[in-house]
């Protein structure tokens, strides 16, 4: 039974402090028409539910290390010998300030309900099931495509110790994509664990690197050269990108906010975790928040210290970017090396090895969710939602591991040319799954205000409101339609031919997205959502119950601890 335009209220019983929330319908809010709540056996939903397995240590670090991968510590020196040190902090900063609107958009709609099956729900409930359709599968399809690539990113990271003229990379894939499978097998709790650890060493490698870039700027290394902002002045802030003068360097500019996209994705992550997390409306919101100070520090430190170190023009950086997902295609490493500091390329590469392994159990984790939360709702089949007694979602996870086995395509050069124009999706992928985002974020506030429901009575609300959304929007659609404008503004007397394999690699997922959202709109006749009945309230009864329990139990932790380990040692325990 739909739950539509209903006023909650709520009251206690006299032989027990319960609370109990009713509604205008006579209705307890327990049912929902997208998914069963609940876990393990009893329930009605106990063969389809996630185990909720995720404490408040895991959700913030994986909130502050979910995005740290190869897209910063090798993408930005790409952007850097293309745009220039001035453009990749303009750069970085934007784009960190638009996925900071997402995060927020994302945490409001997330701590009123959280739903298993990731930011695909909100789409559903608030906008029209074809947008949920829609964003499932291409945020499905980028994970597919992503986690091959980063099992293929290990693959090569190996090569800096052992050639691939000895050992086959596909011994190396295969190694990598066989732990990644045991590890989501293994359920929500190991998983957890072991990402806390992971995510905690991606920090820690992070912070290290900006100290050192910090103390290289300053002077501190072998050849005490005080660098400054040296490189700013020569050879310049901006690098002229396709054409000259001020033209070329607003293109330079413009590329490297793509770049940013690039190393910017995932850091939704959080989002998809709020199925399987404990009192999320405590977690998640307080996740959301940390991601300001994430995008502050990991991100614009690290490429303004760059931009300080490395000459945009230096011949080592343009020719290590043709070695990808090297130790040496690192421009933090190029930075140690042209401060004569001799040892360390072999341990950032095995930091690099740490960064892409992580990636790829998320990337995992990522697609076998979102497949299971389509089928949940019903559109995708229905085996796809069975969960074992861990509560993972086996056969998901089985399709979207063998979907990983593309891999394996790198192991023959005649291949990798195809798979990596496959590379060039993930990126509008991504942005059309923030445009979702944005889009529900909208739609859900417009319905809470149509039907009466309080700001006091919200969680968590965006610091921006509607209005941060509708901007983070128009960028995003921007950004997404000027994504390979490289294709069409080079001129043919100079770089040849129309590149046609790049335009349909960078733009396809668009006319995809479309196809799915108006197919499933005429097969399954589904009607946009309007505000006044849009479910805000299906199954929030029981997150309401679930909440309290959780607060009654933090509350007899901490009974008698001080301040000090209540606010800043609790979260680890």
């Amino acid at each position: 039974m739909a739950i539509w335009n209903r006023a909650p209220s709520e009251t206690k019983t006299q032989d027990a402090q319960e609370i109990k929330t009713t509604y205008s319908d006579g209705s307890d809010g327990l049912e929902s028409p997208a998914y069963e709540y609940g876990e393990g056996e009893g329930h009605p939903a106990g063969h389809t539910a996630l185990h909720k397995g995720l404490g408040s240590r895991q959700i913030t670090m994986i909130a502050i290390g979910g995005a740290l991968g190869t897209g910063l510590i090798i993408g930005t020196g790409k952007a850097l010998a293309q745009a220039g040190p001035a453009s990749i902090l303009i750069s970085y900063t934007l784009i960190g300030m638009l996925v900071f609107l997402v995060m927020c958009a994302l945490g409001e709609m997330a701590a009123w309900i959280p739903e298993p099956g990731g930011f695909v729900p909100y789409a559903t409930r608030y906008v029209d099931p074809a947008l949920g359709f829609a964003l499932g599968y291409t945020y499905w399809f980028k994970y597919l495509i992503t986690t091959p690539n980063q099992l293929t990113a290990a693959a090569l990271v190996i090569q800096y110790w052992v050639p691939a003229n000895k050992v086959n990379p596909g011994v190396f894939i295969a190694v990598f994509l066989v732990s990644i499978i045991a590890i989501n097998y293994l359920g929500i709790k190991f998983f957890g664990e072991l990402e806390f650890v992971l995510s905690s060493a991606k920090v820690l490698v992070i912070v290290g690197l900006i100290i050192l870039s910090l103390v290289l700027a300053l002077g501190g290394g072998p050849d005490h050269d005080r660098k400054g902002f040296r490189y700013w002045k020569e050879p310049g802030a901006f690098a002229p990108y396709i054409a000259t003068g001020a033209l070329g360097n607003f293109l330079g500019l413009w590329s490297s906010m793509i770049t940013a996209v690039f190393a910017y994705l995932g850091i939704e992550l959080v989002g998809v975790t709020v199925g399987e997390t404990k009192n999320p409306r405590k977690n998640i919101p307080a996740a959301i928040k940390l991601t300001f100070y994430r995008i502050l520090f990991f991100y614009v430190l690290s490429v303004l210290f760059l931009g300080m170190l490395v000459p945009y023009n230096s011949p080592k950086l343009l020719g290590a970017n043709k070695k990808s997902n090297s130790a040496s295609a690192s421009p933090f490493v190029l930075a140690i090396s042209l401060a004569g500091i001799k040892g360390l390329p072999g341990f950032i590469n095995g930091c690099i090895l740490l960064f892409v392994f992580s990636a790829s159990n998320s990337d995992l984790y990522i697609a076998s969710r979102t497949i299971h939360g389509l089928a949940l709702r019903g559109q995708a089949p229905a085996f796809l939602a069975r969960t074992n007694k861990a509560g993972v979602p086996i056969y998901s996870l089985g399709i979207s591991a063998a979907v990983a086995c593309i891999a394996f395509l790198n192991c023959a050069d005649s291949s990798k040319a195809v798979f990596n124009y496959l590379i060039n999706l993930v990126t509008i992928f991504g942005l059309l799954s923030w445009i979702s985002i944005l889009v529900s974020h909208i739609c859900f506030v417009k319905a809470r205000k149509a039907q009466g429901v309080p700001l006091a009575d919200v969680p968590y609300r965006a610091p921006l409101g509607i209005w941060g959304s509708y901007v983070a929007l128009f960028f995003c659609c921007l950004i997404a339609l000027t994504k390979n404008f490289s294709v069409f503004t080079r001129s043919p007397k100079t770089y040849g031919a129309f590149d046609y394999k790049n335009f349909v690699t960078g733009y396809l997922g668009i006319p995809l997205y479309l196809i799915l959202i108006f197919g499933w709109k005429v097969g399954m006749k589904s009607k946009r959502v309007k505000a006044s009945k849009a479910d805000l309230f299906g199954g929030k009864a029981v997150i309401d119950r679930e909440q309290r329990e959780a607060d009654a139990l933090d509350a007899e932790k901490l009974d008698g601890k001080g301040w000090f380990y209540r606010r800043f040692v609790a979260w680890l325990f």
